[in-house]
């Protein structure tokens, strides 16, 4: 089986879903088994798993004993921030130590602060934590939270909740062919034929959540999100023909035709 591996667990499927955003837990709990995530990424910040005894939690909507929690540092903008936000995290999912990392720079842009993310790395794998980590389409930074011990790297394909797709093709290329490490497109996806792409460039998997919960139909969203990820797949582990410009080559063969000489 051509299995997605994260700190030494193996999982099925490619796809990585988020639970924000959602007009209620039931839509959500829908729109994740559509998908057919294992993994699922909680913003600790902005739901509740618990913190909030009175109110609806997402852990009876989305059993911790079918789905890999990722809790999430989203609305953090410093490094003491986050890692203070995943200590709680793992307080709350009793001892919980997968974890995504991200430290956002501006809440317009919502684009990484990559000074900060490197701090909360480096003091969160030292505390035991495996990190996976949304960072900029930086190679270099992208290898040094590797070295670091970030358990996955997560570069945008473009700003978060943009829908862009895929802008920087060719640093996610630099990105994977130095990586050791799981690489995996964060942010940035707005349909199927962007995490298409993204799984064809040979990316590890994709992480969405507006892409699907925007969707004016989310659970039919996720549905398409898990076919275009298994596709690209598919085409990466196949290897496409080369492209060229002009080939006057037909796509059948042509000897033994009648007509046509030996």
């Amino acid at each position: 089986m051509d299995s997605l591996n994260i700190a030494g667990k193996a999982y099925a499927s490619r796809l990585l879903i988020g639970t924000g955003k959602y007009k209620d837990f039931d839509e959500t709990r829908r729109a994740i088994e559509a998908s057919g995530a294992q993994i699922v990424t909680v913003a600790i910040r902005r739901t509740n798993i618990g913190q909030n005894a009175n109110e609806p939690s997402l852990l009876d909507a989305v059993p911790p004993s079918k789905y890999t929690y990722l809790p999430n540092t989203a609305g953090c903008y410093s490094a003491d921030d986050a890692v203070r936000t995943l200590r709680l995290a793992r307080e709350l999912l009793d001892g919980h130590e997968l974890v995504k990392l991200e430290v956002l720079g501006d809440p317009k842009s919502l684009y990484p602060s990559m000074v900060e993310t490197l701090k909360a790395a480096e003091t969160l794998v030292k505390e035991g934590f495996k990190v996976m980590v949304y960072c900029s389409d930086d190679p270099i930074l992208a290898k040094r939270l590797e070295e670091i011990g970030c358990v996955a790297v997560m570069p945008l394909a473009s700003l978060i909740g943009s829908g862009m797709g895929i802008l920087n093709p060719w640093n996610l290329q630099l990105i994977l062919e130095n990586a050791k490490v799981p690489v995996i497109v964060d942010a940035g996806v707005g349909t199927a034929s962007d995490a298409a792409i993204a799984m064809e460039l040979g990316c590890d998997g994709v992480l969405m959540n507006t892409a699907v919960a925007a969707a004016k139909n989310p659970v039919l969203m996720a549905q398409a999100m898990k076919k275009a990820v298994e596709a690209g797949r598919e085409a990466y582990l196949a290897g496409r023909m080369p492209k060229k410009f002009y080939s006057a080559a037909p796509s059948s063969p042509t000897a033994g035709v009648i007509g046509k000489a030996a």
